[in-house]
């Protein structure tokens, strides 16, 4: 059993108070950078980044990206990119003053972590990838069908922020209307991050709504995997065995391309590293793996 560091996360505001954050170990410690997932925020990462600061002796910043948890919104009139959220790890590992990085990354967090480490390999050390690989793709055919649905999405007046009586109820919404299978419990660290009290004494969402709206432009598949096949850094990928890749048919094409990838299918759901019983396995993977690479 990886043992639980003691420490609360402490926040942080980085790239003159853009991008907003959270982290554990000591300041001393190698900086581990971690990215979250579409609609989550770096509270995402509170059941492990403890275990890994204190087995590692590692110090996990997580990031909100821009229009998460606490970061500021996109500017007016843009779409939230795939590439966006590049500029937001860069600008990070820049202030931090990381020339290499090691990327803990969930989802879409991994997805943007694939980009950065296809397009600037000598930005990358190595990849620690939870039920995630590649990006979101379009095939070229449907590319004007998806970019007339996010120019007609984007014109279209913004919807009032959901509010809520209490955070129970915030939660209750997130489990309904999520994307992927999520428990309460699971999910409730990151409801707690992505509202706050409004002026009417209720709850508000922090997070931008436009980011419900659909990608103006989208990779293709033939993109996603080339870039895969360019990633120089060690990938480690932990698969949820009801996560949401498994043994699809672009799951399996994504996972050939990689050059280095060690793959670890565990008990869990897509939100793995987040729910109570699998969180020690997961930490307990990539503990392992590290130490066997003498990659820490």
């Amino acid at each position: 059993m990886v043992e639980v560091a003691s420490t609360a996360p402490r926040p942080l505001s980085l790239a003159s108070g853009r991008l907003a954050g959270l982290a554990w170990g000591s300041v001393e410690a190698p900086v581990w950078v971690a990215l979250h997932g579409w609609l989550d925020n770096a509270a995402s990462f509170t059941r492990l980044a403890p275990h890994l600061a204190r087995a590692l002796g590692v110090r996990i910043v997580a990031l909100d990206f821009r229009g998460h948890g606490h970061s500021a919104h996109g500017p007016d009139q843009t779409d939230y990119a795939l590439w966006d959220y590049v500029f937001d790890v860069l600008d990070a590992l820049d202030e931090l003053e990381i020339e290499r990085a090691t990327l803990l990354a969930h989802s879409m967090g991994a997805a943007v972590s694939c980009l950065l480490a296809a397009a600037l390999p000598e930005r990358v050390e190595k990849l620690l990838l939870i039920d995630g690989l590649g990006a979101l793709n379009t095939e070229a055919e449907q590319s004007t069908e998806q970019l007339r649905k996010g120019l007609l999405a984007h014109r279209r007046q913004a919807s009032r922020t959901p509010r809520y009586a209490d955070i129970d109820r915030a939660v209750g919404a997130r489990v309904a209307g999520g994307v992927t299978p999520v428990s309460a419990s699971t999910i409730t660290p990151v409801v707690e991050r992505n509202t706050r009290a409004s002026s009417q004494g209720d709850l508000e969402m922090r997070t931008d709504a436009r980011l419900l709206k659909p990608s103006l432009v989208r990779f293709t598949p033939e993109q996603v995997l080339a870039m895969l096949a360019s990633i120089q850094a060690p990938v480690l990928l932990i698969e949820g065995d009801r996560g949401i890749l498994g043994e699809r048919h672009w799951a399996h094409k994504a996972r050939q391309q990689v050059p280095d990838l060690t793959r670890q299918v565990l008990l869990g759901g897509h939100h793995l590293h987040l729910e109570a019983e699998a969180v020690e396995a997961v930490a307990a993977t990539i503990v392992d793996y590290c130490k066997r690479q003498m990659i820490v």
